[in-house]
C-alpha cells in the first residue's frame, strides 16, 4: 500500500472513531444544525431535483433529509450501486417507507421495481457523502471510488455539496489524480466554499 493510501486509511479510522465517540446528544445537536443550514441554503432551496444518499452511519439524518425534501416538493433522487462496475444509477423516490430496499452494499437504495431512473443531467444539486473533507473541497470517501467515478459525470452546473461535522473537516486531505472534489462543505458551524 502506498503512502497516500495509508494516510487515507489512517484518516478514515481516526474520523470514524471520533464520530463514534460523540455522545448521542452531541450527534443529534450537530445533525440538527446541519439540517437547518441545508434547508436554508440558497442553492438547495432553488433546486428542483436533488440527489441525496442513504448513510448507515447517520441513517436517521439521511431519512429526515429525504422526507423534508419530499415535503418541500423536491424531486428526490437516490443512487443504486453496481458492485461489478462500481457505477451508480439514479432513481426517483416518492416515499422512504415504500420505495427503498437493501442494496448490495447494505445501504438502502431505490427499489428498481417501484422507482424510475433519472438521467444524471437532470440533477440540480448533489449531496456527496464522505468521511473527511478539507476547505479546498478535497474528500475521502469509503475507498471504493463510486463517487470519484460519478462526480465527473455530473453537469458542471450541478452543485456538489458535502454535509459533515466540523470534526470531519481537516487541514488537508491527501488527494490522488483520480480523487474528485466537492464545491461546498456544510458543517454545523459554517458553509465552506471551495477555494
Amino acid at each position: 500500500m502506498d503512502e497516500i493510501q495509508e494516510k487515507k486509511l489512517e484518516i478514515r479510522t481516526n474520523v470514524l472513531n471520533a464520530m463514534e465517540g460523540l455522545s448521542e446528544e452531541d450527534f443529534t445537536a450537530k445533525n440538527n444544525r446541519i439540517f437547518n443550514r441545508i434547508f436554508g441554503f440558497a442553492n438547495f432551496l432553488e433546486a428542483k431535483i436533488v440527489l441525496l444518499h442513504m448513510d448507515n452511519i447517520n441513517l436517521e439524518f439521511a431519512q429526515q433529509l429525504v422526507k423534508q425534501s419530499l415535503k418541500d416538493g423536491k424531486i428526490v433522487v437516490l443512487p443504486a450501486f453496481d458492485p461489478t462496475t462500481f457505477k451508480m444509477t439514479l432513481s426517483k423516490i416518492d416515499n422512504v417507507e415504500n420505495d427503498l430496499c437493501s442494496g448490495p452494499r447494505g445501504l438502502l437504495e431505490p427499489d428498481p421495481d417501484r422507482c424510475k431512473q433519472v438521467p444524471i443531467e437532470c440533477v440540480d444539486i448533489a449531496i456527496i457523502p464522505g468521511v473527511a473533507f478539507d476547505e479546498k473541497g478535497g474528500r475521502i470517501g469509503s475507498g471504493q471510488g463510486y463517487y470519484d467515478r460519478f462526480i465527473p459525470e455530473l453537469p458542471v452546473t450541478t452543485r456538489k455539496v458535502a454535509l459533515a461535522f466540523e470534526d470531519q473537516v481537516l487541514p488537508l486531505i491527501p488527494m490522488e489524480s483520480h480523487d474528485k472534489h466537492v464545491d461546498i462543505v456544510i458543517t454545523e458551524k459554517r458553509i465552506i466554499y471551495k477555494i
